[in-house]
Order: C-alpha cells, then structure tokens, then sequence
C-alpha cells in the first residue's frame, strides 16, 4: 500500500504500526465472514519484527474447512485488500501439526517467526492457554488484546515495541517487559 504524497514525487511506504492495524483489522473481518477462520499468523520480516520499506506480507491461515490445492485455497481471501503484497499459506489445523512436526525448513521458519494476529473469539474460555505445538495466540496472557487497544499496545505485544526479547531476539508475547 505505498500512496503517493500530494506534496512530493515519492512514495510513502506504511509504518509497520499500521500494516500491523490493517492486517488484524483484515483478519477479523475475514474471520467474521468466514468462521471456519480459526487463526491468522504473521511470519518472515513481520513475524520478526524486522520489517521495513519494501517487507511484504507472509501470512498463515488457518482453515478448518480448507481443501484442494494451496493455489485454489488462495482464491477463497481477497488478499488483496491487504495493505501489502502477500505471500499466503492456507492449512488445516491438522495439516498445520504435521507442518511443524516435519521439520523442514519451512517448519523451523514458522517455529522461531509465528506469530498470530489477535482476532475476535480467540481467546474464548475454552481455547484460553491452548496452543498450537507451543505457540500461543497473542495475548493469552492478556485478554485484554482482543479488545479495542491503542496501537501501543498492539504493537508491543504484537511484534515491535518492546525492548526485552527472547533468545532469538523476539518480543515476548507475555507482556514482560513492555
């Protein structure tokens, strides 16, 4: 989504603030028009909190409905309502378990970038601390995230504004430190 400014010949790429609003502001009205979307997660340069002027998206949907091929699952999202261009990956909850218990390459990406967009009804009682092979939805620990929170919050506890990390140099998803 860069735009072009009135006042000058360049491009003004998004803040990844905004990209990051835009994204869940997506996620939860794909979410709303289509229920069997159960989780949408951000990996690569937005996973890491490493994205710049020129980062697309790499996004994670999962689908309890999802079937056919990835290229015929990809027609079911307007993907291109996203502010970004996307890389997508739509799977099934159960395809997603095999995924990270293959451990390919693409497996260990996902296991050290994950990291997956509050939404609304994310965070019922009964899915609350569950997880998928050891990631949590944003938030668990603060249910507080899906509700309507300034773009602090949702930036720190999604990918960029704390300062304390993990060993891979991630911010935690618990809120400590922020």
């Amino acid at each position: 989504m860069p735009v072009r400014s009135l006042t000058q010949s360049l491009l003004r790429w998004p803040s990844p603030e905004q990209v990051l609003l835009e994204v869940a502001a997506w996620a939860t009205a794909q979410q709303a028009q289509t229920p069997s979307l159960q989780r949408v997660g951000l990996f690569g340069s937005y996973g890491r909190g490493t994205a710049g002027v020129g980062s697309d998206l790499d996004l994670l949907l999962v689908d309890a409905s999802a079937e056919g091929p990835q290229h015929q699952r990809l027609l079911r999202w307007p993907l291109e309502k996203l502010p970004l261009s996307c890389d997508a990956l739509v799977l099934t909850p159960m395809e997603l378990e095999e995924l990270l218990a293959s451990g390919s390459r693409m497996a260990l990406e996902l296991q050290r970038d994950l990291r997956w967009l509050p939404m609304e009804g994310s965070l019922t009682p009964q899915a609350r601390g569950k997880t998928t092979s050891g990631f949590r939805p944003f938030g668990a620990a603060n249910p507080k995230l899906v509700t309507n929170e300034p773009i602090d919050q949702l930036r720190d506890h999604c990918l960029l504004g704390s300062r304390a990390s993990d060993a891979q140099g991630r911010p935690p998803l618990d809120g400590a430190g922020t």
